[in-house]
């Protein structure tokens, strides 16, 4: 079986449905809970239904969200055609499959994603959710200062939600008391099941591929973020600039303009709408300007609102996940989005930045067992007593994420232990997406033997536009040669894809890309890391001998952006500069030699910063 077809049986077994019951005196929330996991569950009167009602709807919301992009159904219109006897095209043909895979599959798509984790801890109760579209997580947290008379079993297990569940939610007012029951097995006050039979059990297949992606996301969450604060007030006025204006043209990012001392900057693209933020001055120890994407997923955030009193945003790199942390005074949202909405093959490159390499497995164990006796901790402490180099920690916990038996609590900053499965998960089959990618890491030395070479032969920076990739690639089991090359576009998707592989020559780019394509993207992006590395220090600046760097600055008075672009080429080194929205100027600079032409271009980066310009860098993709 192929790695993508490939799927994590999990059986579901609940006693009963999870279902409000609304009566004019008062109002029930029961939570049924799968069973396999022994004694879990929660109880207590909500002592604010307006927020418990709210903060859940936000969360099921996330659940359900689907953004992918869905073509025109025209199955109707394609079977007029044939009735008027025209003849069979690729798109009636195309049409026929897609019925029937619909039809064929119906079932198996429907079990596709696993259920809500809800985890009940000694200082509160969170429920973990991940959308159908494998780009939004959301983890909600409630304090146990919002419940009286609590009682709880701790642990984890999974949440039955039917499809009638959020609306039965909106149910919930204010003036009646509302009390949570969270079972697994239904008390003697519960309404027996709408059949009037107990449930029977469940088994669900799900995708390796959307495993990975939820369990990718709680990884990210372990490394090191660029944080800033932004009032309410702020995100209110970007759900309102996104609800009344649509992009029609790239690039769609949001813009996060930081300095320090000075409130954030909020930027819509690309309009380059400025929205100034309240929420205090950013902290950070240098400036920066960082691009995210897939802004219309914070959309869920709306019905929160009245309850925020601050927000907090994570911002961990081009290409990896963004976290929204939503207080809502005893409860808090957190909410991680992927790179891109869609986030394709790109992903690859994401994601293999975020495996641990050389773990030892008697420090991940450790590590588990101190966090189940005494966690939750920061990282500082499990570090302290770890007895093993800082990195080698943050390693193992990376891998215990992976494995779903420990969750970082973005909002706190500490480590939790949590069980996503009876049994942990095998990172080895969630480590590549597909064979093609499996393909790409043996290629690039990662996957054993038969090893190939992977070498980048030209990187363009195309202004305006994105960056064109070339490589060659030698394929040593293939016993030739193959030479991809692709564009990046300023959203860091992928356009004027080509490869003479007989994958890329059969298909084209409609069954994803092709192992060669895939290993220059990963070569492409570990290049960028260690020429980031090497360039803080002077034995790596000696090495450089192309590169981009695009600066930026805004006027408080005026409140436009200047764009500083700076281009060193061999001998040549390029200048433009001129606003973000107008013409700019350009200046071409020869010189004798390669090392005079290296000087003059770190003076011009260094002068630049000094007349207060920030090195947009994490803005590239």
């Amino acid at each position: 079986m192929s790695t993508a077809t490939a799927r994590h049986p999990v059986a579901l077994n609940y006693a009963a449905a999870s279902d409000v019951v609304v009566t004019p005196d008062a109002s029930r929330v029961q939570l049924a809970l799968e069973g396999s996991r022994g004694t879990v569950g929660v109880s207590g009167r909500v002592k604010d239904p307006t927020l418990f009602r709210d903060a859940l709807a936000a969360a099921f919301g996330v659940l359900s969200s689907d953004l992918r992009y869905r073509g025109r159904d025209r199955t109707a219109y394609l079977a007029y055609l044939m009735k008027q006897g025209k003849r069979a095209s690729a798109q009636i043909w195309e049409a026929q499959k897609a019925f029937l895979d619909s039809a064929l599959e119906g079932d198996e798509k429907k079990d596709a994603v696993l259920d809500p984790v809800l985890t009940v801890d000694p200082d509160q109760v969170s429920l973990e959710v991940f959308s159908r579209d494998e780009s939004a997580y959301a983890r909600l947290a409630f304090d146990n200062s919002l419940f009286d008379n609590r009682e709880a079993a701790h642990g984890s297990t999974f949440l039955d939600v039917p499809a009638d569940l959020p609306a039965r939610l909106d149910r919930l007012r204010a003036y009646a008391p509302v009390t949570l029951e969270a079972h697994v097995a239904p008390s003697a006050k519960a309404a027996p099941p709408a059949s009037g039979e107990p449930r029977a059990p469940r088994n669900v297949d799900v995708p390796h591929a959307w495993l990975r992606g939820f369990l990718q996301v709680q990884s990210a969450a372990t490394l090191p973020a660029t944080t800033c604060s932004i009032a309410p007030i702020d995100l209110y006025n970007l759900l309102f600039a996104l609800r009344t204006r649509r992009a029609k043209k790239a690039p769609r990012a949001l813009r996060f303009e930081l300095v320090p001392g000075a409130a954030p900057r909020l930027v819509l693209e690309p309009w380059e709408q400025v929205l100034e933020c309240h929420g205090g001055p950013y902290q950070g120890h240098a400036p920066a300007v960082v691009r995210t994407f897939g802004r219309n997923r914070l959309t869920a955030l709306a019905r929160l609102l009245p309850h925020a009193k601050s927000v907090h945003v994570q911002l961990l790199g081009p290409g990896l996940p963004v976290f929204w942390v939503i207080d809502l005074g005893v409860a808090t949202l957190t909410l991680g989005l992927t790179g891109w909405t869609e986030s394709g093959w790109s992903s690859a490159a994401a994601f293999d930045a975020l495996m641990p390499r050389d773990v030892p497995e008697p420090l991940a164990e450790k590590l588990r067992q101190r966090l189940r006796a005494d966690g939750p901790l920061t990282f500082d402490v499990l570090a302290k007593d770890a007895g093993a180099p800082k990195d080698q920690v943050r390693a193992a916990l990376q891998l215990e994420c992976l494995r779903g038996r420990v969750l970082f609590d973005v909002a706190r900053g500490a480590y939790r232990p949590r069980e996503l499965m009876p049994t942990p998960v095998d990172e080895a089959a969630l480590r590549y997406g597909n064979e093609r990618e499996a393909r790409a890491h043996r290629l690039l030395g990662d996957g054993g033997p038969g090893a190939g070479e992977v070498k980048l032969t030209q990187v363009h920076d195309l202004v305006g536009e994105g960056t064109r990739i070339q490589g060659e690639v030698v394929d040593r089991e293939a016993v030739r040669s193959f030479f991809p090359s692709f564009t990046l576009d300023l959203e860091g998707r992928v356009k004027d894809a080509g490869c003479g592989c007989p994958h890329f020559r059969r298909s084209g780019m409609r069954e994803g890309p092709c192992e060669h394509m895939l290993a220059l993207r990963l070569a492409y992006a570990r290049r960028r890391t260690e020429e980031e590395a090497l360039r803080q220090t002077p034995e790596g600046r000696k090495l450089i001998r192309a590169e981009t760097r695009s600066y930026v600055r805004r006027d408080p008075a005026t409140g436009l952006e200047q764009v500083y672009r700076v281009s060193l080429d061999g001998k040549v080194v390029v200048l433009a500069w001129g606003p973000r929205l107008g013409d700019s100027r350009h200046q071409r600079l020869w010189f004798d030699s390669d090392t005079e032409a290296r000087t003059a271009y770190f003076n011009r980066l260094e002068k630049l910063t000094a007349d207060g310009y920030i090195d947009a860098a994490s803005t590239l993709v």
